[in-house]
């Protein structure tokens, strides 16, 4: 019998990624929630254990073997279980397409997302104008599409929906409407979030954004 393990957090959106690729898969899964993501001495002895060099969530034990990083666990979720739905398009063009739109997103809204809760003034406006910029070209990237592979709910779905639960926390602290800005996508992500695998995985955004506030109290942010 096969196990998987998946150890994560909650607000990892990372984490949330894996979690709706292994429920669209119908793959049976146990997660371990880690205390603290912060700091390496909270961490759990089977983390620092699987993934010993970046120490991070989302780390996938496959029958114990450690598989890390979040865009190479879909990949590997994917070839494992090959008789499921697939994650990844069968075209080269599209995958590469897929992972380069994900790569931008993982490298560019990550950092906006901070500024935009962890800044003022000038640079949390910057902030905004990248994040909206973005959001814009992957609505550019949508089109009409029920799903960015067209019918189909695939990888560039699962990799983006998960940030969504923070757009709240965005929104408030930034005082902006991502509704105004970009209804098309807000369109899709209110159609991703009537599909199981995201509504039993994406947190409340309430939530969401009392534990930024938490952060911010925690290490002194303004």
């Amino acid at each position: 019998m096969e196990e998987v393990v998946l150890l994560g957090f909650w607000t990892s959106p990372y984490v949330m990624r894996v979690k709706i690729a292994l429920l669209e898969k119908g793959v049976e899964f146990e997660y371990k929630e880690e205390k603290d993501i912060f700091e390496d001495e909270n961490k759990s002895e089977l983390l620092l254990k699987s993934n010993p060099i970046h120490k991070k969530v989302p780390t996938l034990i496959h029958n114990g073997r450690p598989i890390c990083e979040s865009l190479i666990i879909l990949e590997y979720i994917d070839e494992v279980w090959k008789q499921q739905k697939q994650l990844f398009s069968h075209d080269p063009y599209h995958r590469a397409k897929a992972r380069f739109l994900i790569d931008l997103f993982d490298n560019k809204v990550g950092d906006c997302g901070r500024r935009m809760w962890a800044s003022k003034g000038e640079d949390q406006e910057a902030a905004k104008r990248e994040f909206v910029e973005f959001l814009k070209l992957l609505e550019n990237e949508l089109g009409d599409k029920p799903y960015f592979a067209g019918d189909y709910f695939g990888l560039l779905d699962i990799a983006l929906i998960p940030i969504t639960c923070r757009f709240y926390t965005y929104e408030t602290l930034g005082k902006f409407s991502v509704e105004n800005e970009c209804p098309r996508f807000m369109a899709w992500v209110r159609r991703c979030n009537q599909r199981e695998s995201v509504s039993k995985t994406l947190p409340d955004p309430f939530k969401v954004f009392d534990f930024v506030l938490e952060i911010k109290k925690r290490f002194s942010i303004e």
